[in-house]
């Protein structure tokens, strides 16, 4: 949304779909490879399908080069599509006959996802592959015993609370929170105090053409609706516990404040990323696509891979839907409510997109990777293996390589030229 970034955007998008997709999936298989645990196949079918569907879409307005804002509404909406499809396919195959279901649905070591997934691997014995992984998490829980000794001295609780005060202390004064463990009612009143004026603060470094009047008026504003939450929360809570009545409104103001700083962290970090391109000389849509990209995506990597790994059937089987779930949501609901911002500002002009035609190239390596997985998963049995992963991390490397090379070309030309 903010200007001359709309490239960073969607190549960080793409890249994020493309490395789940591809790298996230394909590490899973290769590890799952000696269980032999089969995925679930209409669950597969339907995600990959809309996701293909999806990604159809979006190939149709790259190549228009533009949208306007009722259209990127309808690519929005496409998510809440989505969410009631998941819905009712749940809902009749749960109410199939159980042969039926289970013969064309699950797998045979299906439960039921009301039991703690971990619970499991109390209760059942491990096969060896499995205690390949059990060692490897008792060395990683000796690590962190470590670092957490380590945390403990004195000196380094002081090195690590002047490093983390610059950024935990404004978030801690704006964001409200009320769970128990966490409760103060000095840091609860500043935050509903303090958040507002953040708002606001925010709202008109949005716009550069605001009037000194309309700032103002922002300003005050936001301080009267400070001010008066403060009182409130001064006089309606406790010291010692936090509010049980009237508990959403402090819910809902936590998730908001929340995003508000998620999205003031990734404003900073893309222009950041901007400069640096800037200053090596690299296209800033090759950094979105490549480090913001790595970024955003590792955490899908190493949450996704622990289920899988230690989750057994279950966890394996939610931790494969959510690659396919989780890009979905970032290009419907993230890319698109962007799109219907972006469109809105523009109105009744349509917004017009900068042609990349490295954009539709990402794209058709994802589609690739797509592809391929709905084509060889159901070969092989639905089971996950090396062959699903060594050809997705194949297309995902294939698609890195030729992008580095082009980008490398296109600097020696500018080089050559200068």
């Amino acid at each position: 949304m903010g200007g001359g970034t709309g490239e960073i955007g969607l190549n960080t998008i793409l890249g994020g779909a493309s490395f789940v997709s591809c790298v996230v999936v394909g590490i899973i298989s290769i590890s799952m490879r000696q269980r032999r645990i089969r995925v679930k196949k209409c669950d597969f079918v339907r995600d990959i399908c809309f996701y293909l569907l999806v990604i159809l879409f979006l190939v149709l307005i790259l190549i228009q080069s533009e949208i306007d804002v009722w259209a990127a509404m309808a690519f929005a909406s496409m998510y809440i599509v989505y969410v009631i499809v998941v819905y009712i396919s749940h809902a009749h195959w749960k109410n199939a006959a159980g042969d039926i279901s289970e013969s064309n649905c699950t797998s045979t070591n299906d439960t039921d996802l009301s039991v703690p997934i971990l619970s499991n691997m109390e209760k059942e014995e491990l096969s060896a592959a499995e205690e390949g992984a059990v060692e490897g998490s008792s060395e990683v829980l000796e690590v962190k015993k470590c670092c957490s000794n380590l945390r403990s001295s004195a000196s380094c609780r002081m090195v690590f609370f002047v490093l983390e005060m610059p950024l935990y202390l404004p978030r801690r004064l704006t964001i409200p929170v009320v769970c128990e463990e966490k409760w103060s009612k000095p840091y609860a009143v500043a935050s509903v105090t303090l958040a507002p004026v953040l708002l606001s603060i925010l709202w008109n470094h949005q716009f550069d053409r605001v009037s000194f009047m309309t700032s103002l008026v922002i300003y005050i504003t936001g301080l009267i609706f400070g001010v008066t939450f403060g009182l409130v929360a001064f006089v309606t809570t406790e010291k010692s516990i936090p509010p049980k009545n009237c508990l959403f409104p402090w819910l809902v103001a936590g998730f908001l404040m929340s995003v508000t700083w998620s999205y003031f962290t990734a404003q900073e970090l893309v222009g950041l990323l901007v400069s640096v391109g800037y200053l090596l000389g690299v296209s800033p849509s090759i950094l979105g696509l490549t480090v913001l990209a790595w970024g955003n995506s590792f955490g899908d990597l190493i949450t996704n891979l622990t289920m899988a790994l230690n989750g057994g059937p279950e966890g394996t089987q939610i931790a494969f839907a959510a690659c396919y779930a989780g890009p979905i949501f970032n290009i419907l609901f993230g890319l698109g409510l962007s799109l219907v911002g972006s469109a809105w500002s523009t109105y009744p002009s349509p917004l017009v997109l900068r042609r990349d035609p490295y954009l539709l190239e990402t794209v058709c390596f994802l589609a690739g990777g797509l592809l391929w997985a709905l084509v060889v998963l159901p070969r092989r049995n639905m089971r996950l293996d090396g062959v699903l992963g060594g050809g997705l991390l194949v297309v995902y490397v294939s698609s890195m390589s030729l992008r580095l090379i082009q980008t490398l070309g296109s600097l020696k030309l500018q080089k050559e030229i200068n």
